[in-house]
């Protein structure tokens, strides 16, 4: 099986989030159980020189892009048994950051474009290519237009996965004429309400879609998830699965990893109550390994759940023997609103603003509580995380969250979950999992179970690898 995997990041090379991880891990995963997956992605300038000096020169062509054609320069490195293919274009890359530029259209439309003039060059015939989000959605879109009826491309299946049906790369029809390309009579395939529409091109164009969670594949086909897109993908819902991804249990090692005070095992858990004992001395709370500390590393920003957290979290600050740790920045009145409660509670809050990856690794495993009250939440790996470290989540039953947590009242669960989005509800949890903490034996066993969930790649890989393998063989 031949997987063309194309992303617009990847670590290490270059991330801005949760995709970079995927994009890593994946095809790495699928590599290792004999599939020849491999990834493209641009070259950005923001890679780091010690990882470009492993980078080399293939050839370069030009591209066509709407109506003129640019320099496309083609480069390939290896990197944990992964060959990636790097798409180069100083004008278009060559910038400080991935996204967030006013030709963001043009640039993923020529990288998309790219992604297709690359394969011959590398003689490269995947019998699928896996794109993802609004950056990679043209691909699809240009190999039904331009290359399906090409010999040397026949037969090529393709994926698209929404990994936040949030960000579909909705343009105004002037970027068609200018970057996409698509000719007149054919663009209905990309309009929604009077724009272009890449996500919903690919929708269209792609042999199958998918999401990162498969609660999410259904909650999409709600007006309230779907931004719009919902018609369509109830039209196109035979395309539609859900595959949830995983974590990279080598890096997410609480018996290996190097950022934490104390190693530890789900049979030898000792080290976890010394990794609280040192992430309170670094934070300047009292030092206390009797109470639980409820924490959240996270996106300062409303569809986080941070707007429960303002309502209800106070209240169970002040009724509550606990700690509570926040790690993240975002938006200014949640900043404002955790320097707040820092400042209103000192002993028993700490608010650390930005994202520090080392500071992360330590509040997982210094943490008993996890909290992610999210309002909409494709997929999550936080929770996944504080399993592996046995931080024991309480999530609203959302998306992803949905299908990794479940609620420990049924006797086999591994966290604390509530339906609504409420304050109230999310309290509740909150009080069962304070509760729960008390009852130690108990405890233990809850711990246990949480480090001991499955959420590996390896369990994710399969399940790409299933459905890549019925799309090749049983779709058209």
């Amino acid at each position: 099986m031949k997987i063309l995997y194309c992303t617009s990041e990847a670590n290490p090379y270059a991330g801005s989030g949760g995709l970079a991880d995927v994009a890593a891990s994946l095809p790495k995963t699928l590599r290792q159980r004999g599939v020849d997956c491999r990834v493209v992605m641009p070259l950005y300038g923001d890679i780091p020189q010690y990882l470009r000096d492993g980078i080399n020169y293939i050839t370069n062509f030009a591209v066509p892009v709407a109506w003129r054609r640019q320099y496309c320069g083609l480069f390939w490195a290896q990197y944990d048994g992964v060959t990636f293919y790097f798409i180069d274009n100083e004008y278009y890359f060559k910038r400080k950051g991935l996204y967030g530029f006013y030709d963001d259209a043009e640039r993923f439309a020529f990288f998309s474009r790219a992604i297709l003039e690359m394969l011959p060059h590398i003689d490269f015939h995947p019998d699928l290519i896996h794109t993802n989000d609004w950056q990679t959605a043209l691909v699809p879109t240009y190999y039904y237009f331009f290359y399906s009826k090409n010999p040397w491309y026949h037969n090529i299946k393709s994926l698209y996965t929404i990994h936040n049906i949030q960000y579909q790369g909705m343009y105004g029809w002037d970027v068609n004429t200018e970057c996409v390309g698509i000719p007149k009579e054919d663009t209905k395939m990309l309009e929604m309400d009077g724009k272009l529409n890449m996500s919903k091109g690919a929708i269209e164009t792609s042999t199958r879609v998918s999401t990162v969670s498969p609660s999410y594949a259904g909650e999409i086909l709600d007006p309230w998830f779907s931004h719009g897109l919902d018609q369509i993908l109830k039209h196109r819902a035979y395309k539609l699965c859900g595959i949830l991804n995983g974590i990279d249990n080598d890096s997410y090692n609480p018996a290996t990893d190097m950022h934490m005070y104390a190693h530890y095992t789900p049979e030898y858990p000792q080290g976890k109550s010394e990794c609280k004992r040192r992430l309170q001395e670094r934070l300047n709370l009292p030092q206390r390994g009797d109470i639980p500390m409820i924490a959240m590393v996270t996106r300062l920003v409303s569809h986080k759940g941070l707007d429960l957290v303002r309502d209800g979290i106070e209240d169970i600050i002040y009724h509550n023997d606990i700690q509570f740790v926040v790690l993240g920045s975002g938006d200014k009145e949640y900043e404002d609103y955790f320097w707040y409660l820092n400042n209103k509670y000192p002993g028993k809050v700490c608010f650390c603003p930005g994202f520090v990856p080392e500071l992360a690794r330590k509040i997982y495993a210094g943490s008993d509580i996890f909290l992610m009250p999210s309002k909409s939440e494709p997929c999550g790996l936080s929770q996944m995380i504080a399993l592996r470290y046995g931080s024991i989540p309480v999530v609203r039953e959302v998306g992803g969250l949905r299908d990794s947590i479940h609620d420990s009242q049924d006797g086999y669960g591994n966290g604390f979950t509530f339906k609504n989005y409420d304050s109230m509800d999310m309290n509740h949890a909150l009080r069962r999992a304070i509760n729960g903490y008390w009852n130690r034996d108990g405890w233990r066993t809850l711990v246990y179970r949480a480090m001991t969930s499955d959420n590996s790649w390896g369990r994710s890989a399969n399940d790409y690898m299933n459905v890549y393998q019925d799309t090749i063989d049983n779709w058209k």
